[in-house]
C-alpha cells in the first residue's frame, strides 16, 4: 500500500506547498489595501503549505517514477483537494458562507466552469474577487501542467500527470521533445496572451484591477465576473469586443497558438482543419441567432441584434459563461441552441470544456463511413485528420467517452430531478457543469446563480464540475476494481 500511495502523496504534498504561493497574491493586495481579508489568505496560506511540506517530506523516501495508474490518482486528488484548501478565506470572512457553498465555488474556479453561489460581488472586497479570478486562470491550463515543470527536480517525470491532466482525445503527441519544454511552452503562450488580453480590456476602458481580473477568466474560459450583472455592468461594446476576441482565441488549440508563435507565421492556423471547424460554426451560429432575434422582434436594429448575439453565443459556446443580458428571455431556441454548442463547439487543447471538436469531427467522420459501409461492405474508409488515418484505438476511446458522457449527463440529471430541481434546470444545470459552462437555464439562468442549490444538490454539481473537467475516465477509473489491484 505504502509503494501505491506514498510517492502519490510526496507529489500531492509538493503540489499543495507550490499552489499556496497563490494565496500570497489576494493578502498581499488585502493588506495594501487594508482590506479585512488578510487574516483569512495568511491563515489560508499558512494551513496549505504546512499540509503540503509535511506531507511532502513524510513520504518523500517512497518517492519513485509515477505509473499510468499514479497519474490519475494524483491529478483526481490534486483536484478534488485544492478546492478544499482554497475555502479557508471564503469561510473564515463570510460567516454566513458554508463549507459546502465555499467548495462548489473554489471548484467552479479551478475547473473554469465560472457557476457561483455568491451574490454583492461588487461591494465584496476586491481580494475576495481576486482570489476566485485567479484561481480561475490557474485552472485554465490545469494545475498540474505547471507542477510538471517542477517535477523532474523531485526525480519523478511529469508524463503520466501530463496526459491525465490534458483535455482531448489525442494525448501522446509534444510540442517539443521533453514533457517538461512542452509544459512551460503552453504557459509561456497562456501568460502573454493573459497580458495582452488585459492590456486590451484597459484600453477598451476597463479599470486596471477589473482588467487583470477579467483577463484570467476570459483567457481560461471561465466566466466569473467581479460584478453581479456581468458584462452587463459596463454596457460597452468595445469591453464586449475585446472579451469576443480572446474568448474565441482561447477556444483554439494552445498547441496551434504555440506553433504559431514559434514559427512566426499564421499557417498553423490555416491548415488546422479543427481551428477552421470552429471558426466556421462560431460565424454561422452568430448569424443564425442575429437573424432569429431579428424575426422574433428582439431587438429593433440589426446592429443591436449581431451585438447581443456575437458576445452571447461565442460565451456559452466556447463555455465561458459571461452574459451582457439575460439571454434567458429570448425565445427559448436561442438558449438551448447555445447549450448544444457548448457541447462540442471549443477545441481540444483549448482551456474551453465540452467533448471538443476533434471527438466531434471524429464521430461524425465515423459515422458517415458506417452509412457507407452499409451500402458497400467491403469498402474502407478510415477516419482522417489533417490526411493522416485515425488509430482505431482512438476511435474506441472516443466512442466509450461519448458513453460515460452521455450516462453522466442522465444519471446527473435524473438525481438532480429526484431532489426536487425543476427539469429545465436538472437538465441544462447538468450540461453545463459537465460542459464547464457555467449558467444554465430556469433558476440555473444568467440572471441567477446555484445558491438556491440545497447541500446534497451542491455537492452532485461539485462532483460533476471535476468529472466534466478532467474529461470522465481521469475520475471514473478510480471506481473500478482493476484500478486497485496489484
Amino acid at each position: 500500500m505504502r509503494n501505491s500511495i506514498f510517492p502519490v502523496v510526496t507529489v500531492l504534498g509538493f503540489a499543495l506547498a507550490l499552489f499556496s504561493v497563490s494565496f500570497l497574491v489576494p493578502l498581499v493586495y488585502a493588506f495594501i489595501a487594508g482590506e479585512p481579508t488578510v487574516e483569512a489568505f495568511a491563515t489560508g496560506f499558512l494551513v496549505t503549505f504546512v499540509v503540503g511540506i509535511l506531507a511532502h517530506f513524510l513520504t518523500r523516501r517512497f518517492k519513485r517514477e509515477l505509473q499510468p495508474r499514479d497519474g490519475f490518482l494524483l491529478v483526481s486528488a490534486v483536484w478534488s483537494l485544492i478546492p478544499a484548501f482554497c475555502t479557508i478565506p471564503l469561510v473564515l470572512f463570510f460567516d454566513t458562507l458554508s463549507f459546502t457553498d465555499a467548495y462548489f465555488e473554489m471548484v467552479s474556479g479551478l475547473t473554469t466552469t465560472g457557476a457561483t453561489v455568491l451574490t454583492g460581488l461588487d461591494t465584496m472586497p476586491a481580494s475576495i474577487n481576486i482570489w476566485r479570478h485567479l484561481l480561475s486562470w490557474i485552472g485554465g491550463m490545469g494545475i498540474l501542467v505547471l507542477a510538471v515543470a517542477i517535477l523532474p527536480l523531485l526525480g519523478v517525470g511529469g508524463s503520466q500527470v501530463f496526459k491525465a491532466e490534458t483535455p482531448g482525445p489525442m494525448k501522446d503527441s509534444k510540442l517539443t521533445p521533453r514533457i517538461t519544454e512542452t509544459a512551460k511552452s503552453l504557459y509561456l503562450v497562456y501568460f502573454v496572451l493573459s497580458l495582452a488580453c488585459a492590456i486590451s480590456y484597459k484600453l477598451a476602458g476597463m479599470t486596471w484591477l477589473d482588467a487583470f481580473m477579467h483577463s484570467g477568466t476570459t483567457m481560461s474560459l471561465s466566466g466569473f465576473s467581479s460584478h453581479d450583472s456581468s458584462y452587463a455592468y459596463f454596457d460597452s461594446a468595445a469591453i464586449e469586443m475585446v472579451a469576443v476576441a480572446f474568448m474565441l482565441i482561447s477556444g483554439i488549440n494552445f498547441s496551434i497558438h504555440f506553433l504559431a508563435w514559434r514559427g512566426k507565421s499564421f499557417r498553423p492556423y490555416a491548415v488546422c482543419p479543427e481551428t477552421k471547424w470552429f471558426l466556421l460554426l462560431m460565424f454561422a451560429s452568430v448569424m443564425l441567432i442575429t437573424v432569429f432575434l431579428m424575426a422574433h422582434q428582439q431587438y429593433t436594429t440589426f446592429s443591436e441584434a449581431f451585438r447581443y448575439s456575437l458576445f452571447n453565443v461565442v460565451s456559452v459556446a466556447t463555455t465561458t459563461g459571461f452574459a451582457n443580458t439575460d439571454y434567458a428571455l429570448w425565445p427559448v431556441f436561442a438558449p438551448l441552441f447555445m447549450i448544444f454548442l457548448s457541447v462540442f463547439a471549443s477545441a481540444a487543447g483549448s482551456t474551453g470544456g465540452g467533448i471538443k471538436m476533434l471527438r466531434a469531427v471524429i464521430l461524425f467522420q465515423h459515422a458517415v463511413g458506417e452509412l457507407s459501409r452499409t451500402l458497400h461492405p467491403r469498402a474502407i474508409n478510415p477516419v482522417r485528420i489533417r490526411g493522416t488515418a485515425i488509430n482505431s484505438q482512438v476511435i474506441s476511446g472516443v466512442l466509450a467517452f461519448m458513453l460515460m458522457y452521455g450516462m453522466s449527463i442522465i444519471t446527473i440529471t435524473m438525481i438532480q430531478m429526484f431532489t426536487g430541481l425543476e427539469p429545465i434546470a436538472a437538465l441544462t444545470g447538468t450540461i453545463a457543469m459537465i460542459n464547464c459552462l457555467g449558467p444554465g437555464m430556469g433558476v440555473l439562468g444568467p440572471a441567477s446563480n446555484y445558491a438556491s442549490l440545497g447541500d446534497f444538490q451542491t455537492w452532485v454539481y461539485s462532483f460533476a464540475m471535476l468529472l466534466g473537467r478532467l474529461e470522465m475516465f481521469t475520475i471514473l477509473v478510480l471506481f473500478t476494481p482493476a484500478f486497485w489491484r496489484k
